[in-house]
């Protein structure tokens, strides 16, 4: 009780949650862990984070950091032990700084990702990080598991996005790196060292990240596929004919958007029926005209050569919307059909058909009947490769088989030059299945800069390094 006390000595007692208070905080958004904490503290300031880091320590409590708490593989939500402190981000709320002629925008870590994308548009700028969740995950969460989302083609993962950070350390200091600049080669990065950390190392409390033009025209197409070969070979005609204006190419099984249908009857699919869709978006910086005739010049060009089969170009900012909410439908459509095995993973995308029809088999030869709910980011190769239980078989008895549907899965990501997280992160999900997949000497690299950064070992134990 003496932490509790000086814990709301430092923030007030309104902001130290205890109770029935806490219980939002301590299950993962998909439900899949639940765990305890002597408390969920919210400060305001970096300052005020540090001075929590600063009691944990001296109490020897495990922190937990938590943004949005919309990741997938609970990484944000604590064991069941009920020790740690749940630190909550969310009031880190501020927009620091906006410099259009840098191009740069500071913000704290608590800011949601669909603000962040207003105020830059407000400003005539983009912030291209744009994700599903984006309505409530926070930048914070964004940059501690390097999130993807739909524009990585053309702008990279929140890595790339990040000029500086401001972190506090797992000593309860304040690492001030907010600074924009391009280009910084005075020695080892510390920033990437947190980004992609998932809280392990310290706590990011402020970011400043990279701002783009708006572009001035975009055009939206779903298009009908034959195959999944058809949609890789799409994505070479479209990356020759559009080039850095290519800014999204997404894939979907005919199967990920039955769910979305079935779930959300007024969502409709404007073409079809047929085994695969890509969803192109080209951006453009010269004129809409420009953008149009170049847009459908490939789409041509696809028919022609048999790599599509029907095309429904968005004639409006509403029907470009309506593609996209489609694709964005796919993963609450699933929590709402039941529980499922999700696989975050990435492979070359040129042997994402062969990876798809080997591991397919390998699970209906496992278990037949198995659904294939296929999807993701066909562009920079992360799939989101999801199974679905068969009809026979009970949610709870299927998801006893979780573990090897993984090893299978993983395997076959692995023995296709593969990555068994693309963008979700490790989190307590694949925490046990690095040691597979990693080498054993990234693993004691990685065990070495843990010890360093965090030799109590407090900082978000027991995700990430097994």
């Amino acid at each position: 009780m003496e932490l509790l006390t000086e814990l709301a000595n430092l923030l007030g007692a309104g902001q130290v949650l205890t109770g029935q208070d806490a219980a939002p905080y301590l299950t993962d958004w998909r439900g899949r862990y639940t765990g305890a904490a002597q408390a969920v503290v919210r400060p305001g300031t970096a300052d005020e984070v540090a001075g929590v880091v600063r009691l944990c320590r001296r109490h020897g409590v495990p922190i937990v950091p938590q943004g949005g708490n919309t990741g997938l593989a609970g990484g944000a939500t604590p064991d069941a032990e009920g020790r740690a402190v749940v630190v909550s981000t969310r009031r880190l709320d501020r927009l620091r700084a906006l410099d259009t002629d840098d191009d740069t925008i500071t913000v704290e870590a608590g800011c949601v990702l669909q603000a962040v994308q207003d105020w830059a548009r407000e400003a005539g700028r983009l912030f291209p990080l744009s994700l599903a969740s984006e309505g409530s995950c926070t930048v914070g969460g964004n940059l501690a598991t390097n999130a993807g989302g739909t524009q990585v083609l053309r702008y990279g993962n929140a890595r790339e996005l990040a000029l500086g950070l401001e972190v506090v350390t797992a000593d309860g200091e304040i690492w001030d790196g907010l600074r924009g600049l391009r280009k910084d080669n005075t020695g080892y990065d510390l920033r990437d060292l947190y980004i992609g950390s998932e809280g392990t190392l310290g706590i990011i409390t402020a970011a400043t990240l990279r701002l783009y033009p708006l572009p001035v025209a975009q055009c939206t197409a779903l298009v009908a596929l034959p195959s999944l070969e058809a949609a890789v070979a799409l994505l070479g005609l479209a990356r020759s004919g559009f080039g850095a204006a290519l800014t999204g190419f997404e894939a979907m099984s005919q199967a990920s958007l039955d769910v979305v249908t079935r779930a959300f009857p007024d969502q409709k699919l404007p073409i079809g029926p047929t085994p695969w869709y890509a969803l192109l978006e080209v951006s453009d910086s010269e004129s809409a005209a420009h953008a149009q005739e170049r847009f459908h010049a490939v789409l041509q060009q696809a028919l022609e050569q048999g790599l599509a089969q029907d095309a429904a170009v968005a004639a409006s900012l509403a029907q470009s919307r309506a593609l996209w909410h489609l694709r964005e439908s796919i993963s609450a459509a699933q929590s709402w059909e039941g529980k499922n095995i999700k696989h975050d993973i990435s492979v070359p995308a040129s042997r994402i058909p062969a990876f798809v029809a080997t591991t397919d088999a390998l699970l209906q030869a496992a278990i037949p009947g198995v659904r294939h709910v296929t999807f993701g980011h066909l562009g920079d190769g992360n799939l989101h490769y999801n199974v679905s239980r068969p009809p026979a078989i009970p949610e709870a008895d299927f998801l006893l088989r979780q573990d090897e549907v993984y090893r299978l899965v993983h395997d076959s990501v692995h023995a296709h030059g593969g990555s068994i997280s693309a963008e979700h992160g490790i989190g307590q999900l694949k925490r046990g299945e690095l040691a597979r997949y990693k080498s054993a000497v990234a693993l004691d690299l990685m065990h070495r800069i843990k010890q360093a950064l965090d030799p109590d070992g407090l900082m978000n134990p027991g995700k990430v390094l097994p």
